[in-house]
């Protein structure tokens, strides 16, 4: 198969498994991350623009959110690049790839390939996506919305453990500059959801 044959196939299986994923991790967030990390790759001379989109599609295979706490993304993805004839040593990369691109795994990404697809999965975090997604994410575990009596367990703290922390967490040039819009954008809702929430807004 060629690599475009490859991706195609990779595609389509990873839209046959994530469409009507209610979490925030839905095919369509896939497809934003593999976007955004080709665009980012684009301006990164050196990256393997085939590595790169290949992690992108699979990153959410097998992610712990998805199966119960537990982690099965080195399992799932080898299975899936192996039933395409995939070399070894491509979905050894690919599984590396993919174990450092998680917020909650806390990994440094160590290739130039890792640091893209990072980088684009954060940057699905931030912005009016990155809010829809914690509600989504949040509605789905049943957590409130906000509560000032005990806001640690509500979907609000999210942008304060996670989103607010990200901008000054990415790696290429081009991701942080979008992040920085995105992150001001996070702000704005901030100060207007506290307003809304206190009867303040002017």
């Amino acid at each position: 198969m060629t690599k475009e044959a490859i991706i195609a196939a990779v595609r389509q299986q990873i839209r046959e498994q994530f469409s009507g994923e209610g979490t925030g991790h839905d095919y369509f967030h896939i497809e934003r991350v593999v976007r955004n990390a080709l665009r980012i790759a684009g301006t990164e001379p050196g990256a393997d623009l085939f590595l790169v989109a290949l992690a992108a599609w699979v990153h959410d295979l097998g992610d712990y959110k998805l199966h119960g706490g537990v982690d099965r993304s080195e399992a799932l993805i080898t299975t899936l690049l192996g039933s395409l004839n995939i070399p070894q040593d491509t979905i050894a990369k690919v599984v590396e790839i993919v174990s450092q691109v998680s917020f909650s795994k806390g990994k440094t990404a160590e290739s130039l390939e890792a640091k893209i697809v990072q980088d684009a999965d954060r940057l699905d975090a931030l912005g009016a996506i990155g809010i829809a997604r914690v509600f989504a994410f949040g509605g789905s575990r049943h957590r409130e919305l906000y509560n000032p009596d005990d806001p640690e367990q509500t979907s609000i703290q999210h942008f304060y453990d996670k989103l607010l922390t990200l901008k000054d967490k990415m790696n290429t040039s081009l991701a942080r500059t979008i992040a920085g819009e995105r992150h001001r954008y996070l702000e704005a809702f901030l100060q207007q959801f506290y307003a809304e929430w206190n009867g303040e807004e002017s």
